[in-house]
């Protein structure tokens, strides 16, 4: 008996510790696109933030990522999901965080300048990655922006 209830424990945690992440709400004006994004309409402080996050976060739902940047809370980007705002020339801190079996959180500095378009965040098995990658990926008819 005290071997089953032990087992229902663990599961029980196992299954509450993947509990999706909270949302947080965007202190940013964000810009709603009607149409799907073209690259060559961004640059000159106007910029695209994406999650990329992988086929595995999908699964697992470890896809949504909250973003602070320079400590103003950007907002959440779950999976196939972008933002677009603007962000002048300088350096910023973005700290982003994901949850998996724990919230994994993580502090990337990054330059940004007059060519910088597109950014790319994604969940990683350890921590978070971002990119600065100014282009979209092929298949961005399948993300949509968090604004509808």
């Amino acid at each position: 008996m005290k071997q089953r209830i032990t087992i229902l424990i663990l599961m029980l945690l196992i299954f509450s510790a993947c509990s999706s992440l909270k949302p947080i709400n965007s202190e940013y004006n964000l810009i709603r696109t009607s149409t799907s994004p073209e690259v060559y309409k961004y640059g000159n402080g106007k910029i695209l933030i994406y999650n990329g996050a992988g086929a595995l976060n999908k699964i697992d739902d470890s896809a949504s990522l909250n973003i602070w940047i320079n400590g103003k809370a950007l907002g959440q980007l779950r999976s196939n999901e972008y933002v677009v705002l603007y962000l002048m020339p300088d350096t910023y801190q973005f700290k982003i965080q994901h949850k998996d079996v724990v919230n994994f959180e993580s502090i990337h500095t990054i330059k940004i300048d007059n060519e910088t378009s597109v950014i790319n965040v994604n969940p990683t098995i350890t921590s978070n990655k971002i990119d600065i990658t100014n282009y979209i990926s092929p298949n961005f008819q399948w993300y949509r922006n968090v604004l509808k």
